[in-house]
């Protein structure tokens, strides 16, 4: 089994269980405070991206999703 499990939630966030380091795009960590379970925002309308606030929910939004195999990569030349 997988150290870190990322579970998409219908109509939520990216709920992201395991120990995991945040990092915004200059590689500067995010303080997480010990937690291992968060939630990463999804809907774009959160007051504290990347995590999820809950905005989703006053937001009305809306995405179902159901897990599907992705293509291979293409090969390397």
């Amino acid at each position: 089994m997988p150290d870190v499990k990322v579970t998409v939630v219908n109509n939520g966030p990216l709920l992201i269980d395991g120990e995991v380091e945040v990092v915004d795009q200059e590689g500067h960590a995010y303080g997480l405070g010990g937690r291992t379970k968060i939630g990463l925002c999804r809907c774009g309308f959160s007051e504290r991206k990347p995590f999820c606030d809950g905005s989703h929910k006053r937001s009305s939004f809306q995405s179902v999703v159901q897990a599907h195999e992705l293509p291979p990569p293409p090969a390397k030349s």
